[in-house]
C-alpha cells in the first residue's frame, strides 16, 4: 500500500496544506496577466525578498510552467497563461570558476584522505574517484558494477553509465525498496553513456576490486552492504576534506583558503 494511502499527514503537514488553501488564488484567476507576473516575480525573490539567482530562476519556472499546463490538460484554464506575458529569463554563466575546482593534484589529495578514513574510507575511494575522473553523478556512481568498466593494463579505459539510485524512503517507491532505479538524467530510460577514463582511474577501480570484489548483485563494493546514504559519504567527504586542505594550506601560508563544493546527492 502507498504510504500516502497507509498514514495520516503529520500535523505539521496538515497545518500548512491548510495555509496554501487559505492564502492561494483560484487557478481561474492565473488566466489573468497580471497574476501570472505576480507569480514570476515571487519564483524570482528569495524568502527574504532579495533577488535568487539565475539559476534557481531558470529552475523554478519550469515546474511553474509545468503546473499550468497541467491545468489546461484538466481544463481548469483555457490556454498557457505564459504566452500572455512579455518575460526574459534570466541570462546565465554556464562557465566553471576554476578557483573553486580542484585540480588533478589536489583531487588525488582529497581521494587518498578519503582512504585514510578508515575502513569506510578505503571503500569510498573509488566512488569518489569516478565522480571526479568519470563525471558521474553519485546516484551513478553507486550503480556502477564491475562489468561496465573496461581496465586495461596500460593506458585509458571505459566505463559504461546505464541507470541511476537515489534513496527516497520504501515507503515512495513501487518495489517497496528505501531506493529507486532509474534512467541517466534527461536521458531515455535505456540509454547508456559511454565515459573515457585515464589510467588514474583505470587502478583506482582495479585494485578497489581487487580487495573488496563485488556485491551479490555485481555492484562494486561501496560499503559493506545495502545502500549507500548521501550522509555516510558526506561525512567522509567532510573529514577527508578537512585533512587534504589544511595539509594544502600549511604549505601555502600566504594563500586564502582552498574551497571545493560537497558532490551532489544521489537524487541527481
Amino acid at each position: 500500500m502507498a504510504r500516502v494511502d497507509a498514514e495520516a499527514a503529520p500535523e505539521p503537514i496538515v497545518a500548512a496544506l491548510d495555509w496554501i488553501g487559505r492564502k492561494s488564488v483560484d487557478i481561474s484567476a492565473l488566466n489573468t496577466p497580471a497574476v501570472v507576473r505576480s507569480a514570476l516575480d515571487a519564483l524570482a525573490r528569495k524568502m527574504d525578498g532579495t533577488a535568487a539567482a539565475d539559476n534557481t530562476v531558470n529552475r523554478k519556472v519550469p515546474v511553474f510552467s509545468n503546473c499550468l499546463r497541467y491545468a489546461v490538460e484538466l481544463e481548469r484554464l483555457p490556454s498557457l497563461p505564459l504566452a500572455k506575458g512579455d518575460r526574459t529569463p534570466p541570462e546565465t554563466d554556464d562557465e566553471i570558476d576554476f578557483r573553486y575546482v580542484p585540480g588533478p593534484a589536489l583531487a588525488r589529495k582529497l581521494i587518498n584522505a578519503v582512504g585514510a578514513q578508515g575502513d569506510r574510507g578505503r571503500h569510498l575511494k573509488a566512488f569518489f574517484g569516478c565522480i571526479y575522473y568519470a563525471a558521474t553523478r553519485p546516484g551513478e556512481a553507486v550503480t556502477l558494477r564491475a562489468s561496465d568498466f573496461t581496465l586495461p593494463k596500460e593506458g585509458w579505459g571505459q566505463v559504461v553509465l546505464s541507470s541511476s539510485s537515489a534513496r527516497v524512503g520504501s515507503g515512495w517507491t513501487d518495489s517497496g525498496e528505501s531506493y529507486d532505479s532509474c534512467g541517466l538524467k534527461k536521458r531515455a530510460r535505456r540509454a547508456t553513456r559511454e565515459v573515457p577514463i585515464p589510467p588514474v582511474l583505470v587502478r583506482l577501480v582495479g585494485d578497489h576490486i581487487k580487495e573488496f570484489g563485488s556485491a551479490e548483485d555485481g555492484r562494486l563494493r561501496a560499503v559493506r552492504s545495502g545502500g549507500l546514504l548521501s550522509k555516510e559519504y558526506g561525512d567522509i567527504w567532510k573529514a577527508a576534506r578537512l585533512s587534504a586542505l589544511a595539509e594544502q594550506e600549511a604549505k601555502t601560508p600566504r594563500r586564502g583558503p582552498v574551497r571545493t563544493p560537497p558532490p551532489a546527492s544521489p537524487s541527481g
